[in-house]
């Protein structure tokens, strides 16, 4: 690491260069605030070791200004005229320590790698931070479709807001994901600190919210910190929280409300400060309607609404969604990103995905995972999204929005192909007389849906992943 000396006494600077060598420091040193400054702007060094009284200035003027310009350079100030004064100034604008001439070299030692430690810890923190910040800024999260758009324009203007929002839209859309960006664009130095509230039955959540005393029931051992006083001075993302008990959604209102905690068992209440954003995959106007969610916690919560479109909703971005998971799920494995065919891309896009994103992800990576070509085809795809997520009845229905016959066909098609390779070991001439088809018939369409490779011969038995 770098050290900069900054002290008049040439035979100070030329001592401690010694000593802070022999500490395995690379030592630069300075005999003034013009000489300091040439020197930071060569090489930023991680410490500075710098008298108040220099001929040509105050040391407190070198340390606002490096402060100002990078606050990452930690600074011990040394003078040879103790006052709490000068002290107290030293450290309020930025001085890791402050230390009297003369000064125990030891002492001086302790106090170095104290800065040294404080330091990396603050570096590892922005690191992390940042990290964090470019995973979920708005740009990361896919999507160029206007819906998404609206969506982002929204959540760029209220980031930085202390409003509670409510983000509604169906499971596996990506609210969390949303809350996150919220939060870590914010500039809350606090916890995101997320909760399905659906998951836990009313007791258990109220003791993970809220916390509990030790002996507040049966089971209690010890006493438990809520998530509300985890995510002080941050962020709490309360999700599915349409599902939550009208008692459980009265103590919520007085959270909200008052911005106090009370822990189960306990008299007395703590304040919180923490910016609630909820998520609910309901529609809260129709609950409100039938009595099971309060009108008042909604006001409450639905400050600003956020409508999260479903993928369906926005088509478009199906194949950056689908690039992405390619990327992810490949490098997991260690590989280079495959293609993926044109057939099995049509089939995806025509696909309903009532589970959305997440699905869709599912899916990807159940590809990754199968497919034995460089080419993710539809060989690897599940039969319902073969289908477009249509599997015929014994009534064969025709769906309220319609269908495509010819699409609706050519899937089902696809679907008994496949299971006439698997059952005849991949042997096309057998599965085509399963199938009552000519082999060059069979051929064709093996080949236009890339159920075989190109150059596959007739006699060749044909790799295929059973669906079971």
């Amino acid at each position: 690491m770098d050290l900069l000396i900054v002290d008049d006494e040439a035979s100070l600077r030329d001592f401690l260069t010694i000593v802070f060598e022999e500490e395995a420091w690379a030592v630069e040193s300075a005999g003034s605030l013009s000489e300091a400054r040439i020197a930071i702007a060569k090489r930023e060094p991680d410490l500075v070791l710098c008298d108040v009284m220099v001929p040509d200035g105050s040391g407190l003027d070198l340390l606002r200004e490096v402060k100002g310009q990078n606050p990452s350079i930690a600074f011990i100030m040394i003078t040879a005229h103790t006052s709490t004064k000068a002290a107290v100034e030293a450290l309020r604008a930025g001085a890791f320590d402050y230390i009297a001439k003369p000064f125990d070299i030891e002492e001086l030692k302790i106090i170095v790698r104290k800065a040294v430690e404080r330091k990396e810890l603050e570096d590892e923190n922005l690191h992390l931070r940042t990290a964090l910040e470019e995973r979920f800024t708005f740009s990361s999260i896919i999507g160029k479709s206007s819906k998404m758009q609206e969506v982002f324009s929204v959540v760029q203007r209220i980031a930085k807001t202390m409003s509670t929002v409510l983000i509604s839209g169906e499971s596996g859309t990506g609210k969390e994901l949303i809350a996150r960006a919220i939060h870590y664009n914010s500039g809350r130095r606090g916890k995101f600190v997320s909760i399905n509230c659906g998951a836990l039955p009313e007791t258990l959540l109220e003791s993970e919210l809220f916390g509990h005393e030790r002996g507040a029931f049966t089971g209690a051992i010890r006493e438990k910190r809520g998530l509300f006083a985890e995510a002080d001075r941050g962020t709490i993302f309360l999700d599915e929280i349409g599902d939550t008990s009208t008692a459980m959604q009265i103590k919520l209102l007085r959270v909200l409300q008052e911005r106090l905690v009370r822990k189960v068992g306990s008299n007395s209440e703590v304040p919180v400060d923490v910016r609630v954003i909820a998520a609910t995959n309901r529609d809260l106007n129709d609950s409100i309607e039938k009595g099971t969610f309060r009108e008042d916690l909604f006001y409450r919560i639905n400050v600003i609404p956020i409508e999260f479109p479903s993928l369906r909703a926005r088509k478009e971005d199906i194949p950056l969604l689908v690039e992405h998971f390619i990327v992810k799920y490949s490098a997991n494995i260690g590989l280079e990103p495959r293609r993926i065919s044109s057939d099995a891309m049509r089939a995806i896009e025509k696909h309903h995905w009532p589970g959305n994103v997440r699905e869709l992800e599912n899916v990807i990576e159940r590809m990754i995972a199968l497919e034995t070509s460089d080419v993710l085809t539809t060989k690897s795809l599940p039969e319902n999204v073969l289908l477009g997520g249509r599997i015929p009845d014994a009534t064969f229905e025709i769906p309220a929005d319609g269908l495509s016959l010819q699409d609706h066909l050519e899937a089902i098609g696809k679907i008994f192909m496949l299971k006439a390779l698997e059952r005849t070991g991949g042997v096309q001439t057998q599965a085509a007389e399963l199938l009552r088809m000519s082999f060059r018939s069979f051929r064709y369409y093996a080949k236009k849906y890339d159920l075989i490779p190109r150059d596959t011969k007739p006699e060749d038995p044909v790799e295929v992943e059973s669906e079971g």
